[in-house]
């Protein structure tokens, strides 16, 4: 009988067709959205300090623990009727992160003495066919208050299928699921 191969051809056969008449689990996805985990890691931000001033004093040290080697900076000092941009002499005039190559691994935001970076727990990085686009620069990654609930993010236009902050309607995880 094992050598016709009829009893696992059976087998395989009722796994198919006990799984096609399963409850499926599906959520609907943008109106319904899972809540992240809380050591989740997404956009990047450059922080402000109280006053406003960029906290980034462009030392490098993110760049040089970013295994994926995503992101690059210059440093330029400060000049006369900048103390209100830039806490120390020197800052970073440029400073970019190629999410394509991004692994989201966090170690820029531990290498960082100024806490000056850090990765969300609400944002996600949105894609794009456009690989130009895929670099962020410090007109997306320095932090502005947006308008939806005044919470503090990264820069950049605002997709509300992108943001899940505290507005947005999550379910637990078994809520929601349905049989389609």
């Amino acid at each position: 009988m094992e050598s016709i191969y009829l009893p696992a051809i059976l087998g395989g056969l009722w796994i198919t067709i006990k799984h096609f008449f399963a409850k499926k689990v599906t959520i609907r996805y943008p109106e319904v959205k899972k809540r992240f985990s809380k050591v989740w890691r997404g956009l990047h931000v450059l922080k402000k300090d109280e006053q406003g001033k960029e906290r980034c004093t462009a030392c490098g040290l993110c760049a040089l623990a970013c295994p994926a080697e995503a992101i690059t900076m210059e440093a330029a000092e400060r000049k006369k009727g900048e103390e209100h941009l830039y806490r120390e002499e020197k800052y970073a005039a440029t400073y970019e992160i190629n999410m394509l190559r991004c692994i989201f691994c966090g170690l820029c935001e531990e290498a960082c003495p100024k806490h000056a970076i850090f990765l969300t727990s609400e944002e996600l990085v949105a894609s794009n066919q456009d690989r130009g686009a895929m670099i962020y620069g410090k007109d997306k990654l320095v932090e502005k208050i947006h308008h939806p609930n005044g919470k503090v993010r990264g820069g950049g236009p605002l997709d509300p299928k992108m943001y899940h902050g505290e507005n947005a309607t999550y379910l637990s995880t078994f809520e929601g699921i349905s049989n389609s």
